[in-house]
């Protein structure tokens, strides 16, 4: 058993019509059918959404992916139509609300790995391999790869593992022309964002994009390269062998598997409340990855 711990209700507003709850955000559709995206504070782990929320962490989100969106402009088109908040909407959504482009979406979680580590770390272990590619003897957890894989995975509901695919059982799914440029386009974009997470100190582990449809033409959405979609290291602790430092929730991963939580992961009970010291280095964690990528102060 897992998902959320308490289930939020969602605020209600008028002219928008509620879709979904997910993980973090709530999905809204708005009386010309676009979509509101509302990323909240929520913070997820072990398949659990936990009920102990980081402040700011929606709106880092927000930002970082709209800072992101401009990098990749002339790569890719992507679905943000407005950031304006809509009427009636409270205070509180703003900095973390997005109205986008309706799309068609492809049901595939589209992941690019530069570095072993992860779910691929342990496929690799057991067959030297990863979603079926081919990779050489020798690789640790943290090793870069000779050159950066498309690892698809399919997208799971809230509670639920994604599973990791080969590339010809998404061209099953979704033909063999959308696979290619489902592909082409995760690793393009992938390569751009490690160069300029490279340049900034930080390495680009791997990280999942989402892709839909609008008429012929593939559009970048949901989310992208962000603390929550992405494995960011610093560049100057890298050591390969070891699990490495990262700039995301992986203070909350380690006090959750700590005697201190009195949690068993492996038993049907939901995690604990996080204590503040974990909430406080988690979103100091999420500032200074924003920081660092932007180059500007979080305020």
């Amino acid at each position: 058993m897992s998902g959320f711990v308490e289930k939020p209700e969602p605020i209600q507003v008028p002219g928008l019509v509620h879709l979904h709850t997910g993980k973090v955000r709530e999905l809204y559709q708005n009386e010309a059918g676009d979509l509101v995206m509302v990323a909240s504070d929520r913070i997820s782990a072990f398949d659990w959404v936990l009920p102990t929320e980081i402040p700011d962490k929606g709106r880092i989100l927000t930002q970082l992916s709209l800072w992101w969106f401009d990098q990749l402009a002339d790569l890719i088109p992507n679905h943000v139509l407005s950031t304006e908040l809509p009427a009636g909407a409270p205070a509180d959504w703003a900095g973390r609300t997005l109205v986008c482009k309706s799309l068609q979406m492809v049901p595939v979680e589209c992941v690019a790995r530069g570095y072993l580590t992860g779910s691929g770390l342990v496929e690799y272990n057991e067959s030297r391999t990863v979603c079926g590619l081919a990779l050489p003897e020798g690789l640790v957890d943290g090793s870069e790869l000779p050159a950066p894989i498309f690892t698809p995975a399919t997208k799971a509901a809230v509670g639920e593992h994604d599973e990791n695919v080969s590339y010809e059982e998404v061209a099953r799914q979704v033909g063999a022309d959308t696979a290619a440029r489902l592909r082409q386009a995760t690793l393009a974009v992938y390569s751009r964002g490690r160069d300029i997470a490279r340049d900034r100190g930080i390495i680009l582990a791997d990280t999942k994009f989402e892709f839909g449809f609008d008429g012929d033409s593939l559009v970048l959405a949901d989310e992208v390269l962000t603390a929550d979609s992405s494995r960011f290291w610093p560049a100057d602790q890298w050591q390969p062998g070891r699990a490495q430092p990262s700039y995301d929730k992986q203070y909350v991963r380690d006090w959750l598997t700590s005697a201190e939580s009195g949690w068993d992961r492996k038993s049907e009970q939901p995690p604990p409340t996080l204590p503040q010291q974990v909430v406080d280095a988690t979103r100091a964690k999420y500032v200074e990855a924003y920081e660092r990528l932007t180059g500007t102060s979080w305020t």
